[in-house]
């Protein structure tokens, strides 16, 4: 069944919808795309071309899917980077609208809004979108570590402050919630022995997944890139594939070990071709490979 994916894109290179769309295909689900953004390349570059479309733009194309009696069919309604809130608006409409059909619909959101290191790169209207309208609506939600602790007014310095801000998460509404980014001790499990030296001696970078009845994290080596926009698009490329791991297996160990997998083969081939891009088409295999060497530990 088919995934609205309501997103930024840029012609060159992977980000937004140019980072989800096709790790979504890949895994055997139908994408409807709806840009709400239109760039040459993603903003790491400091000069890009283009414009942000019209919020207005999201409306028609959805009602113009409602018109085609389609919207039913939808399985899932997936959301990154508002650019404004108009835009953050326009696709709380949407995803009522596809409710409106398809009740059991699952709302993915991505509340993109800043990093470690390079703080909030959103308007300053943006947390408090997600926070009181976009966050209750949805039903996962895939912050990283940063956008965790806004969200919740809290800093996350040990595991156990990272549960509690999870479970103040919960209450606002989402189902599930998968932290991404989060620094954690050096890796020496979680990958098996087919990892390169580097690797099994790299520190390690962590995810962590609840649905309030259970609650698992998992490691992989952290890579290091000359340039960090080599980075750009990984939330949007882990965002997809667990949405779509999660709509195959309705399991959210499975679906963590699935993602580490495909994120960490993604990145691993990436970092050996020193590329500024995600080599997301040349490492395809990853994405849809049924070996998960790295093991999610039940918390």
């Amino acid at each position: 069944m088919p995934v609205l994916s309501i997103q930024s894109h840029v012609v060159y290179g992977h980000a937004g919808n140019s980072a989800a769309v096709f790790p979504i295909q890949r895994l055997g689900r139908e994408v409807w795309a709806i840009n709400t953004v239109e760039f040459s390349n993603h903003t790491g570059y400091k000069a890009w071309r283009g414009e942000a479309l019209s919020p207005r733009l999201v409306e028609e194309l959805v009602l113009g899917l409602e018109e085609r009696d389609v919207l039913k069919q939808c399985e899932a309604v997936l959301s990154g980077y508002l650019g404004d809130p108009v835009t953050g608006r326009a696709i709380i409409a949407a995803v009522k609208k596809v409710r409106s059909h398809a009740p059991e619909v699952i709302y993915c959101c991505d509340p993109v809004m800043g990093d470690v290191g390079r703080g909030f790169y959103v308007k300053p209207e943006i947390p408090d979108i997600f926070k009181n309208e976009v966050i209750p609506l949805a039903d996962i939600i895939t912050p990283n570590q940063f956008e965790l602790d806004a969200l919740t007014g809290k800093r996350t310095e040990t595991l156990e402050d990272v549960c509690k801000a999870v479970e103040q998460l919960h209450a606002a509404g989402p189902k599930i919630i998968l932290v991404t980014s989060l620094k954690t001790e050096p890796a020496e499990a979680g990958r098996d022995t087919t990892a390169s030296p580097a690797a099994r001696n790299s520190p390690a970078i962590g995810m962590l997944v609840s649905n309030r009845k259970e609650v698992y994290r998992i490691s992989t080596p952290e890579l290091y890139f000359e340039n960090s926009t080599a980075m750009a698009g990984s939330g949007d490329l882990t965002t997809s594939v667990f949405l779509s791991r999660y709509l195959e297996t309705a399991d959210i160990k499975s679906a963590l070990e699935y993602t580490a997998a495909a994120v960490y083969g993604i990145m691993e081939a990436t970092h050996k071709a020193n590329s500024r891009e995600l080599l997301l088409i040349a490492a395809q295999d990853a994405l849809a490979g049924k070996d998960t060497p790295f093991r999610a530990e039940r918390l």
